[in-house]
């Protein structure tokens, strides 16, 4: 395949990366803990830990889980935390001892839980007591065998017996204190583990790293395999980006609003700054907006990530445009379609490109990133260094520049496949290496990708399809709308009709007012059917709008 995209890269920008330089992930981040021993690598609530002591405690947790926990290489070991320090400490413990982390949402109901740590096999877990009242109930009939308990702000120095305030409120019954039989606590796991010897595995980039799991905004939630050989490509091939705006040289702060567990946090903030000896200040509740904006009034920030539906509550909420966004070099948005009126807004109030750019779970997760340069223009950006998109047909035929198809995906970064799923995985992958994302896109002539939606999402209008990004990108620029999710709804005439679901800004806003506006920029079969009003949307907690369950509740309407 002809690359022809590269002759749209940045200056700087190499067409390939040598993911050789690392022999795992483990390779990396001792070599990061050397490097940049002093520098404060992640703050949570003013409580830093620097390179040094994370390779110490980081260290101490992987010899404890080998040497009291009976870790094997390839064991898994499952994470639910939110973005705590012990998070970083956690995870590095794991992979430096050689075993594969399983990243946990902290808000899975039990039937989720049990699904997870069940398909996974994981028999250790470490989790925040807010949330192990959920393992209680599903233990048993997992292999679950060895509770490491932690709290929000258990290495924070707070008095003893201090809460702290999670303010989730789906889990706010579940403050501590909640102990599970034979449960340890994570403090006294690091001060015993300061005594044990770590044995090293000599890691290569076959060897598991995670078993992420997918979001399940459209199904059940499959592990995807992610090697060490994926998470170090992936990271190499973000630095590559991103290099020329933010160079290797320089020390910068990194926001970090997204869950660690996520895979865009994960490899975009956790690790990436890690190789760069960056700070990443940790946000442990990105929900609560006004606590959120107060936490960044406290530094000259660098960069930050985060997904369409964060920037957009960030531009609502009341003192974000008097921050100081003087170092502000790059804001990189994923996980959801970023809309055109927030890049624009957030431009105007923070005077820095917000930078839309795509990737999987499956893919480590990036695969396209847009210039960091170049203004919003609609699309997810370029193939990264070392990547290749194709256009495919129905039957996996890949078709010419500029026509619509499914767009597949090629390069290190590519999963491994699904685990224990080989019938799931030879769904998704063709002959020659290449992943089916399940996105419908096209390709133009400069290379760059633009997404018009995921292929389960497509709402069929008497056979015209109609992409529900195109209405909600639409429908948000009414200065009466917050927020907005278009799904298909059966329809006796047309089989399927659009289904427009709103979240008001102006509460005098109407069904009328929303239906005409969209008359105004769309063909009449896009135009919404039905609207209802909601007061909030349902997301994921990385802030994904579920469509899932609204084309289940439009059904019942």
């Amino acid at each position: 395949m002809s690359k022809f995209w590269l002759a749209s890269y940045p200056t700087g920008v190499p067409a390939e990366i040598d993911p050789q330089q690392y022999r795992s992930l483990a390779d990396m981040a001792e070599r990061s803990f050397a490097e940049f021993a002093s520098r404060p690598a992640y703050v949570q609530m003013d409580k830093s830990i620097n390179y040094g002591e994370l390779d110490r405690d980081s260290q101490a947790f992987g010899a404890w889980l080998q040497q009291r926990a009976g870790l094997k290489r390839g064991n898994r070991v499952a994470i639910m935390m939110p973005n705590v320090l012990q998070y970083p400490i956690a995870l590095f413990g794991v992979l430096r001892a050689g075993g594969t982390v399983v990243n946990t949402n902290p808000l899975y109901t039990a039937r989720e839980l049990e699904h997870q740590l069940r398909d996974s096999g994981a028999e250790t877990i470490v989790i925040l007591e807010n949330f192990a009242h959920v393992l209680q109930e599903v233990i048993g009939r997992t292999r679950v065998r060895t509770v490491i308990v932690t709290s929000v702000g258990e290495l924070l120095g707070f008095p003893k017996g201090k809460i702290v305030d999670f303010v989730v409120r789906r889990v706010r019954k579940a403050v501590p204190p909640w102990q599970l039989p034979g449960a340890l606590r994570f403090a006294a796991v690091l001060r015993e583990g300061l005594y044990l010897q770590l044995t090293k595995h000599d890691l290569h980039h076959g060897d598991m790293a995670f078993l992420q799991y997918t979001g399940g905004t459209t199904g059940v939630s499959k592990g995807a395999m992610l090697s060490h050989g994926n998470m170090v490509a992936n990271v190499l091939q973000s630095t590559a980006w991103t290099e020329p705006v933010l160079p290797r040289d320089e020390v910068g702060i990194a926001i970090t609003a997204l869950p660690l567990y996520h895979i865009f946090a994960l490899t975009a903030n956790c690790i990436l700054f890690l190789r760069l000896g960056w700070t990443n200040i940790l946000i442990t509740n990105p929900r609560d907006f006004p606590g959120f904006v107060a936490e960044l009034k406290k530094y000259r920030f660098t960069y930050m990530s985060g997904v369409n539906t964060l920037f957009n509550a960030l531009l609502h909420t009341p003192g974000f445009d008097q921050l100081d966004f003087s170092k502000l070099r790059c804001t990189l948005g994923g996980g959801m379609a970023v809309q055109r009126a927030v890049a624009e807004r957030w431009k105007q109030v923070t005077g820095c490109i917000l930078t839309q750019a795509w990737g999987l779970t499956e893919t480590s997760p990036a695969v396209c990133i847009n210039p960091l340069a170049v203004d919003f223009n609609d699309s997810i950006g370029l193939p990264i260094s070392s990547t290749e998109i194709g256009i495919a047909d129905d039957n996996g035929n890949m078709l010419p520049t500029g026509e619509l198809g499914e767009i597949c995906v090629r390069g290190p970064q590519v999963m491994q496949g699904y685990y224990n799923r080989p019938e799931e995985t030879a769904k998704v992958m063709l002959p020659g290496g290449w992943l089916r994302t399940g996105d419908i896109g096209r390709m133009d002539d400069k290379g760059f990708v633009y997404i018009e939606d995921r292929k389960k999402d497509m709402i069929n209008v008497s056979g015209f399809n109609v992409y529900p990004n195109e209405v909600e990108g639409v429908a948000v620029t009414h200065p009466g709308v917050l927020e907005v999710a278009a799904v298909a709804k059966t329809d006796e005439r047309s089989g399927e009709a659009v289904a427009l679901f709103v979240v008001r800004k102006d509460p005098k806003l109407t069904e009328n007012d929303i239906i005409e506006h969209c008359r105004a920029a769309l063909t009449g079969y896009k135009v919404p059917h039905y609207v209802y009003f909601r007061n909030e949307l349902p997301k994921t907690n990385v802030g994904k709008i579920l469509r899932r369950e609204l084309r289940d509740e439009a059904q019942k309407l």
